[in-house]
């Protein structure tokens, strides 16, 4: 089915995707006049070509490729054979598939979700409470006519949706600041004055016309069930037929989705726990569109009152280069303009000469000496105020505990190993994590230098400070130790670990 699909959206981005898309136009058009089917003659009669129309042979390979893809169906055209070669000839009329249709109908949603802009509809809270009176008086009968208030929720339902699709585009982004920013002054003028008249009225409406809405849908609530159950009762008779359990199935579906929409609309004019209603939120987003408005209007004003012209510059510094009286006088605008002058007046080095006046040269004058905080942020020191001086005498008190009993238990640790006596490593049995981790750190150092796993190993430790001799034991021998971070076991080896300053 996946397969399929893409096949029927192949038309789209095809090499003549327009020219198909032309033909399509045709066939979905006479959908909606309710025609089942067209021949290609009646295809190049009534599409809107670019330019000029193909010829008919191109429409019927192209009617034959929408069929290859499954856009169309084709079936033979025998209405109009007059003769025995026309009977033989291939002559096909063409409909819409399946999922032609479907994909006609997803283009056109799609293209029309695109072109919506965002709506406050304040004809629909009309709309709204109107409905919402009909109900009411129907509420109010003691048999009401399950016809009638079908139709009326229906519509109800249809106009909610309506009012919430656009009002969710509208809080998506009314205030069109990416348009704004590029408009002219006059157009953003005009935009603004429409934009707050259409907000100021129907934020008039909205604060109107919730408080009848609410107090109308609070006179329904009562009997609202029993209502959603009738109507459900009704729809239940037109699923297909299927067993008392299937028919109880449906009944319930139809119900739950009444009773979903029915908590929708009251969502919106009620509070829901702690949060506000959803027309609060959509009055709330129509008040933050003018700020935003204004604020658009603002950049757009700080930018022209900012707009420099370069070229016009140049004419005129141009101008006035041309007015100088000899050269001399030409320098001293360049570097006017140029901001050629030094900037010794900054006094970025304490104890520098003030007295070295603005104009002296720089390959004259003393270096200055920039901070490295002042090249990376544009200034010396930072804002705000200093920070406190801080008193590390504990901390530091509590490291140099730290170290000493570290270096207490590593000596402790090298006493223990660096005896100076051959003892086998399965004789060291438990070692703690100080003394294994200096065992571990001895015996990488050994076998780095070892050339295979039957050579003796004798060297001296990178530190210079023990020294080391490593003879391997029988294949067969097991030494195990027992650490802190388990069991550490392998070939047993005679070890002779023994100081240098002993030695």
């Amino acid at each position: 089915m996946a397969a399929n699909a893409r096949e029927l959206f192949r038309h789209v981005s095809a090499e003549k995707s327009e020219f198909y898309r032309t033909i399509m136009d045709v066939f979905a058009a006479a959908k909606r006049q309710y025609r089942l089917q067209l021949r290609p003659d009646e295809v190049l009669a009534e599409a809107r070509w670019d330019g000029a129309a193909p010829r008919l042979d191109e429409i019927n390979d192209a009617l034959a490729q929408l069929v290859a893809w499954g856009n169309l169906e084709a079936q033979p055209d025998t209405a109009r054979v007059y003769s025995l070669s026309d009977f033989y000839r291939a002559r096909f009329i063409y409909r819409l598939s399946h999922g032609g249709e479907a994909v006609e109908s997803a283009l056109a949603v799609f293209l029309s979700t695109l072109q919506r802009r965002a709506e406050l509809q304040s004809v629909a809270l009309e709309d709204i409470a109107s409905r919402l009176q009909a109900l009411t008086l129907l509420a109010g009968e003691a048999e009401p006519d399950v016809a009638k208030l079908h139709d009326t929720l229906r519509g109800l339902v249809q106009v909610f949706e309506s009012l919430a699709e656009n009002a969710q585009a509208f809080m998506a982004g009314v205030a069109r600041s990416v348009e704004l920013q590029q408009a002219e002054t006059a157009a953003v003028v005009g935009y603004k004055h429409r934009l707050i008249d259409y907000i100021d009225r129907f934020m008039g409406d909205l604060v109107r016309r919730s408080d009848v809405i609410a107090g109308l849908i609070r006179s329904v609530e009562p009997k609202i069930d029993a209502m959603l159950e009738q109507v459900a009762e009704r729809e239940a008779r037109d699923a297909a037929p299927g067993d008392a359990q299937e028919q109880d199935d449906a009944r319930t579906r139809y119900w739950t989705a009444w009773r979903e929409r029915w908590k929708g609309l009251r969502g919106w004019f009620f509070r829901t726990g702690h949060e506000p209603s959803q027309a609060e939120l959509l009055r709330a987003r129509a008040r933050s569109a003018i700020p935003q408005l204004l604020g658009a209007i603002a950049a757009l004003n700080e930018r022209r009152g900012g707009r420099s012209d370069r070229s016009a510059d140049f004419r005129t510094l141009a101008t006035w280069f041309a007015g100088c009286a000899d050269d001399r006088e030409a320098h001293r605008l360049a570097r006017a303009a140029f901001a050629l002058n030094p900037a010794r007046h900054f006094s970025l080095n304490a104890g520098v000469d003030d007295s070295l006046p603005s104009s002296t040269p720089w390959a004259e004058a003393p270096p200055l000496r920039i901070h490295p905080r002042l090249r990376e942020y544009g200034e010396a020191t930072p804002r705000g105020p200093l920070p406190r001086v801080r008193d590390r005498t504990e901390a530091r008190a509590r490291l140099a505990r730290e170290i000493a009993e570290e270096s207490a238990q590593v000596e402790a640790a090298r006493r223990r190993l660096a005896t100076g006596r051959p003892m086998l490593l399965s004789d060291l049995r438990t070692l703690d994590a100080h003394a294994f981790d200096l065992f571990l750190g001895l015996l990488g150092e050994a076998l780095s230098e070892q050339a295979g796993p039957d050579c003796p190993v004798d060297r001296l430790t990178s530190d210079g400070l023990l020294h080391i001799a490593l003879e391997p034991l029988a294949n067969d021998s097991l030494a195990r130790i027992d650490t802190p971070h388990g069991v550490f076991s392998g070939r047993d080896h005679l070890i002779v670990i023994t100081p240098v300053q002993e030695g």
